[in-house]
């Protein structure tokens, strides 16, 4: 994500590359995110129509892309090609050598290479590392998504709630691009400078502010039986938007790192937080948790989840009923 800022701090300042080689073999929102920023604001509009093309790499070969790098832009600065689906083109990348030896400096060349790596032995891509920009996306684990909202959000001078952030990660998971769209939606309803709450969430997105996977393993954090089964309940009658197997892997996390937590001599917010990758407004859930349930408890917990994971999937169970395999867990966890 720092290289991804820096890159994009760049370009914002003008300051272009003759080659960008965006790779995302798991991640590919900022490849994404850097070609559409390139595709939109590096030409005018008017200089659009002579001077920028997209082509795909399964439509066209390395010797094209090159001939039309070569090219001199008609009345504008620069001219842009964007290779979408680059890792078609994984077995030509070595017929790119010579034009990065000798780059047009009057062209932008964008590589997206998604869903899988280039071979990093290969001369042109140390050649790439070399003169031009070559950016690899790391992956996201589920714990660095709600500072990277809170850092989208900030940007363009909006704020979340901590819960309301939860709520779209339980329900979006880990696709960058599908919980940016979904932030894109709200900031275009609300004022700017707005704080996004779990109501404009609830509202504008159709999750649930009291009935999602966050209230539920906070009603079991809690032992609030009442409210931990009437979210289950809600979604035995609501499957499609809250699906069992999303539902254990929630719970499940939420009691790992009970389990750490349980092990930390040192037990203040700021090292539990750091500790356990979770936000300090979250700290207090695994305080009250962890008298409700002590570490013994919390393995048998664990045991259970791994049973309820597979009767989820029909493995060693008859019952395959979602609603029944989810409350019998919650009886066996909260009693």
């Amino acid at each position: 994500m720092k290289k991804s800022k820096e890159i994009l701090a760049k370009l914002q300042k003008r300051e272009f590359a003759p080659i960008y080689f965006l790779v995302g073999e798991k991640e590919t929102f900022f490849v994404d995110q850097l070609s559409n920023y390139i595709e939109e604001n590096v030409l005018s509009e008017e200089e659009k129509g002579f001077n920028q093309q997209i082509m795909y790499g399964r439509d066209v070969s390395m010797m094209e892309v090159i001939e039309a790098a070569k090219r001199f832009p008609m009345m504008a600065e620069y001219q842009v090609i964007i290779v979408r689906e680059a890792q078609h083109l994984a077995r030509e990348l070595d017929k790119l050598e010579d034009y990065v030896a000798n780059m047009q400096p009057s062209t932008i060349l964008v590589f997206c290479y998604k869903y899988k790596k280039p071979d990093g032995r290969k001369k042109v891509i140390s050649q790439i590392k070399k003169k031009a920009v070559y950016y690899e996306t790391s992956a996201i684990y589920d714990n660095m998504i709600g500072d990277w909202i809170v850092t989208e959000l900030a940007q363009k001078q909006y704020s979340i709630d901590p819960k309301a952030s939860q709520m779209l990660i339980d329900f979006l998971g880990n696709d960058l691009s599908k919980i940016y769209k979904e932030l894109e939606k709200l900031m275009q309803i609300l004022p700017l400078g707005s704080r996004i709450t779990p109501e404009s969430v609830e509202e504008n997105i159709g999750i649930s502010k009291d009935y999602n996977v966050f209230e539920l393993v906070k009603a079991i954090g809690d032992r609030d039986e009442v409210k931990a089964f009437k979210i289950a309940a809600y979604f035995e009658e609501n499957p499609k938007n809250n699906p069992l197997v999303l539902t254990v892997g929630q719970v499940f996390r939420f009691f790992q790192n009970l389990l750490l937590y349980h092990s930390l001599t040192d037990k203040s917010n700021v090292n539990v937080a750091r500790e356990l990758k979770i936000s300090p407004y979250f700290v207090k859930d695994y305080t009250t948790a962890s008298r409700f349930y002590p570490m013994k408890k919390v393995s048998k917990i664990i045991a259970h989840l791994r049973d309820l994971d597979l009767s989820s999937k029909g493995v060693g169970s008859k019952n395959t009923d979602n609603g029944s395999i989810l409350r019998e867990f919650l009886v066996k966890t909260m009693r």
